[in-house]
């Protein structure tokens, strides 16, 4: 049965806003309560390009969950993603204040472990832990309540550039809700999709968002190794557009309708496109094969990009659980055979529907693996306290406001 306590989390994305209300049963299955959309236009590589815009999609997708369930939320969970994130790994290394490890010993040594990472200009989202060292004594999961004199660790630290945090902080504050923490989607998707056992073995994700791709590898139960390549499903987009001569909305539904990456050169069969059945303003028709050609390059390029960062990882066909597709890009049809092509591993789309933490959700769909990610995160790690203040202004206060009564008023 449900807790009642209730978690919202927004995942703001270069193509959607995707904005998710639950709860959670003593079990710690997720029970959604509430889904909203919005497009996010107005977003561009993690960068908000119009303040307005950027607010109104955003309240449209909180609003929207918010009708499904009849509450009104005070506070969020973001989840960001885009190149604009950034990951480091780093050691760092404590002395152990007692007899034995405690939390704040662990707090300590995380915080040591930002110490000489350039983060110009950048602010840190989250500092995660990959493993701790006790006196030289490597690989320990969960050191607290151990004897030792010296505590090392071994983290990943995640950050963003200051001033798109501080707008995209400002932003959510004058749609009138507060931030109770915030994840990159790197490190969100594989909480949805993975299984203990999955990480345990050792497992890749592969979030294939709008405008870049997310990799993840799971190795003993840790995070081992996390990157973004800076392409993704609008260059697909992008590519069709040029190739047709065609617009960018009407490209997209090319891509999201009629392509797959089922291609072959000895295939001689050949299929016309009639665009008119997509767009009035169009006569012509477009090759099929064409089609698949130019999407099928595209792939090619990010699953190139994607082993050759498992490469420098150490990982590059070495997974025994191999590579777990999410995000929009992986609905594309046949992907995973030239996932598995490429890669050397095994391939499976991966939905947020049954794992450790999430059953039955009813958005069984890759879209939305992170922000049910963040969720689950949410619900291990954080207070649920207090929400992190943003940059404070007299207009940003009064339009909070103004958006606020707008939910209670009819």
């Amino acid at each position: 049965m449900p807790t009642g306590e209730t978690f919202t989390a927004i995942d703001i994305g270069s193509s959607k806003i995707k904005t998710i209300i639950a709860n959670f049963s003593e079990s710690n299955d997720i029970r959604v309560l509430g889904v909203g959309t919005s497009a996010s236009g107005w977003v561009r590589k993690g960068n908000i390009l119009d303040m307005d815009e950027f607010k109104k999609n955003l309240d449209h997708a909180l609003s929207e969950a918010e009708r499904m369930t009849g509450e009104q939320i005070t506070n969020v969970y973001l989840t960001l993603s885009g190149p604009v994130i950034e990951s480091v790994t780093n050691v760092g290394i404590v002395s152990v204040l007692g007899t034995e490890i405690t939390e704040d010993d662990v707090n300590r040594s995380l915080d040591m472990a930002q110490n000489g990472v350039d983060l110009t200009n950048r602010s840190v989202l989250k500092v995660i832990p990959e493993t701790f060292t006790i006196d030289r004594e490597p690989g320990l999961k969960n050191p607290v309540g151990m004897a030792a004199k010296k505590l090392e660790v071994r983290a990943h630290i995640y950050s963003i550039g200051s001033n798109v945090l501080a707008n995209i902080q400002r932003a959510v504050g004058d749609v009138g809700v507060g931030i109770l923490d915030m994840y990159p989607s790197v490190i969100t998707s594989g909480e949805a999709v993975l299984s203990k056992r999955q990480k345990e073995l050792g497992v890749t994700v592969i979030e294939i968002g709008s405008s870049s791709t997310n990799i993840a590898v799971y190795e003993e139960g840790a995070l081992l190794f996390s990157s973004v390549v800076p392409v993704g499903g609008e260059h697909v987009t992008s590519d069709i557009a040029l190739g047709f001569r065609v617009s960018i909305d009407l490209a997209e539904r090319l891509k999201l309708e009629v392509a797959d990456l089922a291609f072959s050169p000895e295939d001689d069969k050949d299929v016309e496109i009639d665009l008119a059945k997509f767009d009035k303003n169009e006569s012509h028709s477009v090759s099929k094969k064409f089609l698949t050609e130019i999407v099928r390059a595209r792939y090619l390029e990010i699953f190139h990009l994607v082993n050759a960062e498992l490469k420098r990882a150490g990982r590059d066909g070495m997974l025994p659980e191999g590579a777990v597709l999410t995000g929009g890009g992986a609905k594309i049809r046949w992907v995973l055979p030239l996932a598995k092509e490429i890669l050397r591993l095994p391939a499976s789309i991966g939905v947020p529907e049954e794992s450790e933490y999430v059953s039955g959700t009813s958005v069984s769909d890759p879209v939305y693996a992170a922000v049910i990610g963040t969720l689950v995160m949410s619900r291990r790690y954080s207070s649920h306290k207090r929400s992190i203040a943003g940059n404070f202004s007299v207009s940003g206060f009064w339009q909070s406001v103004r958006n606020l009564f707008s939910k209670i008023l009819p």
